[in-house]
């Protein structure tokens, strides 16, 4: 997978939540993160395994 870091609008877009949501799943280490000031980003490999294990829970 990519080293490629996402912004929190795009990780929106592709898991189809909310930017609340997204930033819950932060906090409670559900997707890993990265805090650099104000900005939040996400590891692309990390935000496509979760989004492929949430598919396959149904």
């Amino acid at each position: 997978m990519s080293d490629k870091l996402l912004t929190l609008e795009e990780v929106c877009q592709i898991l189809d939540k909310s930017p609340t949501t997204i930033k819950r799943y932060a906090r409670e280490n559900l997707l890993s993160s990265y805090q650099n000031g104000d900005e939040l980003t996400f590891p692309e490999g990390e935000v496509m395994r979760y989004l492929d294990f949430s598919k396959r829970l149904g």
